[in-house]
């Protein structure tokens, strides 16, 4: 079965919606050491009538009749079974440049880099892959994400400091999937394999 990839923001973030599994791996390029870890990212789509597009659109001084919806992002330990925290969540809205949909702005009531509301400038290139450009007040981003299958994507980010250190990070994420998705799965395999 042939990927068929978001080329749309709104596209990308239903196809994100749901729980991952998310192995890290951060590469510093100081003096400080390599670190790795495992965490949950839950990806919730935030439809265009939330009262947090309006919020976070004027914030930014953006008209709120632009935004096609938007993403939430909260993060967990792997192995914790409580709610997730809220103040670990971010909530993305999109602004699209014009109707090809194809490019835009993501604006944020929080970075990534720096807990602070910030507008980032994305794009889809042909192959499906999303770049996401994020200017701080002392540091730039750089996010590049694709899926690899329906339920595996990748993630790659790069951040430079004023002071010039770099840090890079990969991650591989895994859908977490229900039992009744995983039976469903199991047949699409079972069908493919038979050739029906």
């Amino acid at each position: 079965m042939r990927l068929i990839p978001p080329m749309t923001m709104m596209d990308f973030f239903r196809k994100s919606q749901g729980t991952w599994f998310t192995q890290r791996t951060v590469h510093h390029f100081d003096l400080a050491a390599d670190q790795s870890g495992e965490s949950n990212l839950i990806v919730q789509v935030v439809e265009p009538e939330d009262v947090r597009v309006k919020t976070i659109c004027e914030q930014q001084g953006i008209d709120p009749t632009r935004a096609m919806g938007g993403g939430s992002f909260m993060w967990q330990e792997n192995q914790d079974n409580r709610e997730p925290n809220p103040e670990q969540a971010a909530v993305l809205v999109d602004v699209p440049d014009d109707e090809s949909l194809l490019s835009g702005k993501l604006i944020r009531d929080r970075g990534y880099v720096e807990k602070m509301p910030v507008v980032s400038r994305y794009w889809f290139g042909k192959d499906g892959i999303l770049t996401i450009d994020t200017e701080y007040d002392i540091n730039q981003g750089q996010e590049r994400c694709w899926f690899i299958t329906d339920n595996f994507r990748v993630r790659v980010s790069t951040v430079r400091t004023m002071n010039g250190v770099y840090m890079m990070t990969y991650c591989s994420e895994r859908r977490c999937v229900s039992e009744a998705m995983l039976e469903q799965l199991i047949q699409q395999n079972l069908a493919r394999a038979s050739g029906h």
